[in-house]
């Protein structure tokens, strides 16, 4: 142990979902811990705060409700087929994915209702793959949204962690920036860091980083709950792949400044090994936000599988290419094609009952729990939040006619590079396919399966129609860009959540959880994810590294 410093039990770094639940699990289990978040206390809770709340259960009562006949076995052959792992480092990643989805499919529902987070009753289609049975995709909806969106998720882990601390025995530290683990003799024994100067920004906006003085506190159990690297685009770029061609020069940001990165490099000069650096996920379908709150704010477009996806040409995207079907396949395609934009090309009667928006803030029914505005979905007309972007977004575009709206992308792109017989020819190929309830259009065909499902019939996918037939007009053009998101590489872990050395070994002192750890393992989703698996990776993660922390306390 350090000597001379203020001491805990356990130090936890990062105050955001993970975090949450593995400080309060350490104080569930009587250890005194103090948890450090260089973001002011309006930020607790971090980028959980602002997402849509999806949590991924496996055989709820909310899908048998609905008739969907999951299993454990389905989804972890889903997974499976999606993480697609093939590295010899996939070892731990491989049985943290085992573990989540026994969690999923087990107590995650019930330990969760118990602290009171409930669910919307529709369950979501999200990733819906587009391969063979055991490739990438969720084979059934699997995607639960809470009610009260990411505060939701966030509250009764806050709840603990101040009930916690008015016990006496979790110390809330904001302000206070981890700069350097402490090793003593291989061992991590602490952390030294800044003390930034007050804040009184909004939640979401980068506060300043003026310097106030030093902190050092000492523990027998560090946890690095820090966060990914989708608010650092120098370092996304740093890390992108090569399969993935090269890295867009132009990107939005789905977190906030916060999300830096900065615990990964840290850690790692303390002697924890990351893995997976090149995993990544990242959203096809941002939008400018018209209304931002941090640098470059993007808002993610969850689509239903209707919309004609155009790339800066006007050339359809090819199959399985669809909105909502496979995410880093599309990213895939679009890093190769020439150009970082793309297009949505659609109808009113489809932005009405397909167009979703990602973030708690977009979603004002859910997150504040009123039924009234809720049942207004299933209703005619686009939720406000929706119509709101259609007015007042730059990358949307409004017509009558296609001749008018292919004239107002190639304003909005301003490069020239649309071909207005292509977007025509698009079209009117697809529309010919609608005539009929069989059809030879991949598209067309998942959209009429969709409509199977009683949930997307009811709430997420248009009535089958033609974009051109005016009864389902006006038409409308989305431009969409790249939007960070989530690392799903990260410090590598055992199922313990310890942070292990490049020789296999455990760092003595040290775990980690959530999003730092590629949500388990250092990378529990593999190459790519079933949606709905990051708010509740960290809660899973978080919830064992302090579990696991405070048993080795004794």
């Amino acid at each position: 142990m350090s000597t001379g410093v203020d001491q805990a039990d356990a130090i936890v770094v990062g105050a955001g979902l993970a975090g949450l639940a593995a400080a309060a699990e350490l104080a569930d289990a009587g250890k005194r811990v103090i948890l450090l978040d260089q973001e002011p206390e309006q930020s607790l809770g971090g980028q959980a705060f602002w997402s849509f709340g999806g949590l991924f259960f496996v055989n709820s009562p909310e899908q048998r409700r609905m008739g969907i006949k999951d299993s454990k076995e389905l989804a972890l052959q889903d997974w499976m087929g999606t993480a697609a792992f093939d590295r010899p480092e996939d070892e731990w990643p491989r049985k943290w994915a085992e573990a989540y989805v026994d969690f999923a499919a087990g107590e995650k529902y019930s330990w969760l209702r118990q602290q009171g987070l409930k669910v919307f009753p529709i369950v979501g289609w999200a990733e819906r793959g587009g391969y063979l049975a055991d490739g990438h995709g969720n084979s059934v909806p699997r995607f639960h949204i809470t009610w009260g969106t990411g505060p939701g998720v966030v509250a009764p882990f806050e709840r603990r962690v101040r009930a916690a601390a008015e016990r006496g025995l979790i110390s809330l530290r904001f302000r206070h920036r981890v700069d350097e683990l402490v090793v003593t003799n291989g061992t991590v024994t602490g952390v030294r860091g800044t003390v930034l100067a007050p804040s009184d920004i909004k939640r979401g906006q980068a506060s300043n980083r003026d310097e106030a003085g030093e902190f050092e506190v000492g523990a027998q159990a560090v946890i690095v709950t820090a966060g990914g690297i989708g608010g650092n685009h120098d370092l996304v770029r740093q890390n992108w792949p090569e399969r993935l061609g090269t890295a867009p020069e132009h990107m939005l940001s789905g977190v906030p400044a916060h999300v830096d990165g900065r615990m990964l490099g840290i850690t790692e000069k303390a002697g924890g090994e990351i893995i997976n650096r090149d995993r990544m996920w990242h959203y096809t379908e941002g939008i400018q936000n018209w209304d931002p709150i941090w640098n470059k704010h993007g808002i993610r477009i969850l689509p239903g599988p209707s919309s004609l996806w155009l790339d800066a040409t006007g050339k359809r995207l090819p199959a399985p290419y669809f909105p909502g079907f496979d995410t880093l396949g599309t990213l895939d395609h679009i890093m190769r094609s020439g150009h970082e934009y793309t297009w949505f090309v659609l109808s009113q009667k489809i932005i009405e009952k397909e167009f979703g928006l990602s973030g708690s803030e977009q979603n004002p029914d859910l997150t504040d729990k009123d039924l009234k505005l809720v049942l207004k979905r299933v209703l005619p007309g686009a939720p406000g939040p929706v119509e709101a972007f259609k007015r007042n977004g730059a990358d949307f575009v409004v017509a009558d006619k296609l001749p008018e709206l292919i004239r107002k992308m190639s304003e909005v792109s301003g490069d020239d590079v649309l071909d207005a017989d292509t977007v025509t020819r698009e079209v009117v190929a697809r529309d010919r396919e609608m005539v009929n309830t069989f059809t030879k259009d991949l598209q067309v065909m998942a959209i009429h399966g969709a409509r199977n499902y009683r949930g997307d019939k009811l709430a997420r996918v248009a009535t089958p129609h033609q974009i051109l037939d005016p009864k389902s007009g006006p038409l409308i053009a989305v431009r969409l860009h790249i939007l960070t998101r989530k690392t799903l590489g990260g410090l590598h872990t055992d199922l313990d959540a310890r942070v292990l050395r490049s020789d296999g070994a455990p760092l003595p002192g040290v775990y980690a959880a959530g999003e730092v750890a590629g949500f388990g393992g250092g990378g529990v989703h593999g190459y790519r994810s079933l949606e709905g698996t990051f708010l509740g990776g960290c809660i899973f993660s978080g919830r064992t590294a302090g579990r696991a922390a405070a048993a080795a306390l004794g």
